[in-house]
């Protein structure tokens, strides 16, 4: 496990499209799906990670949370699962249910997205506006695995309330940290070396 933080996407960056499966239900999901939402949650997540682990609830309570406003929540798992088997399709099913998640679980088998999002970690969030420029990137909250420090996913949530209340974000926008997204051989992107 190698403790990677946020790229730090260029706020304004618009959300990069997609069709990955859903790894529940087996369809399609892109952003057309979530097109009229005026805010989108992107998040990119596995199974096995500590880092993921540790907020996994919060996830899904963020789900329940928010399922009755105006957002779209798409939850990405792009490591390499033939090297790391519980971030496979089937696993990633496994989780979605247990957690009871109320927003797709995809996964990025060409690791394609990851590299479009710029994603470097696990987890790592994305807010988007209702024209999909990117507000708000970097870490649910200050819980890390071992800080002793609740799991409330305040930044997160700060974030997207101002965006849907069309209020100016003034967080702080600190990077998420966790484990490194597994890439297969030879798919490491560049924007590690630029």
């Amino acid at each position: 496990m190698a403790k990677t933080a946020s790229t730090m996407l260029a706020l304004g960056t618009i959300a990069p499209d997609f069709t990955l499966p859903d790894a529940v239900s087996g369809r399609s999901i892109s952003l057309d799906d979530v097109k009229s939402k005026k805010v989108l949650l992107i998040m990119f997540i596995c199974r096995h990670c500590p880092y993921v682990v540790h907020i996994q609830h919060e996830l899904a309570r963020l789900g329940k949370d928010y399922q009755d406003k105006d957002i779209g929540i798409i939850a990405i798992s792009a490591n390499d699962s033939d090297m790391y088997s519980a971030d496979s399709p089937e696993n990633l099913k496994k989780m979605a249910l247990e957690l009871a998640f109320t927003f797709p679980l995809c996964h990025d088998a060409s690791q394609k997205t990851a590299i479009a999002y710029r994603a470097a970690c696990t987890p790592d969030f994305y807010v988007f506006n209702a024209e999909r420029q990117l507000v708000y990137r970097g870490q649910l909250d200050n819980s890390r695995p071992g800080n002793n420090l609740p799991v409330t996913g305040a930044d997160l949530r700060q974030a997207i309330d101002v965006t849907l209340n069309d209020l100016p974000l003034i967080l702080e926008q600190k990077p998420s940290l966790g484990c490194n997204i597994k890439w297969k051989p030879g798919q490491e992107p560049s924007y590690f070396t630029d």
